[in-house]
């Protein structure tokens, strides 16, 4: 089967958003479509991040991952936040994830970016075999901080 990876546009909103919905139910989020509709179209709209879409031959969106452009100050440069990765159920070991991920490294290459940097769930074993394979390394040099402004 002939799977491709494209850039996203608005074209593509109701799928991305149904991929995102599921992405985040995932992470044990409730399913909100329009929430999750409503966030695609705002970053697509502000052209805040960069969404790339994985369908198949007949276009069935397959999976999606997502980056946003963040910067460097101790190297001076451009680099990608891999905020999002994600297959869909059906189309697991197929090979989604990592034209996903090999799409997302030739994109960051060709706006010269110094790298990719993620995050994912410490028990999210199948990822991390994933991104070890296409040669990302564990920090073990920083700590990750959060601040839930949300939080009293």
């Amino acid at each position: 089967m002939n799977i491709q990876a494209l850039r996203a546009d608005a074209t593509h909103l109701d799928a991305v958003a149904q991929l995102f919905d599921a992405y985040r139910g995932f992470y044990l989020q409730p399913s909100n479509i329009e929430q999750s509709r409503t966030f695609i179209a705002e970053r697509m709209a502000g052209n805040e991040s960069a969404i790339f879409l994985a369908l198949d031959e007949q276009g069935e969106a397959l999976g999606f991952v997502q980056l946003y452009p963040t910067f460097s100050s101790i190297d001076a440069h451009r680099t990608w936040l891999l905020s999002d990765l994600f297959t869909a159920p059906t189309a697991r070991g197929r090979g989604v994830g990592r034209l996903l991920m090999n799409t997302a490294r030739e994109f960051a290459l060709g706006t010269g970016a110094k790298g990719l940097m993620l995050e994912t769930a410490t028990d999210n074993v199948t990822a991390q075999g994933l991104y070890v394979s296409l040669g990302y390394v564990r920090d073990t040099g920083y700590y990750t901080y959060l601040l839930d402004l949300r939080q009293g």
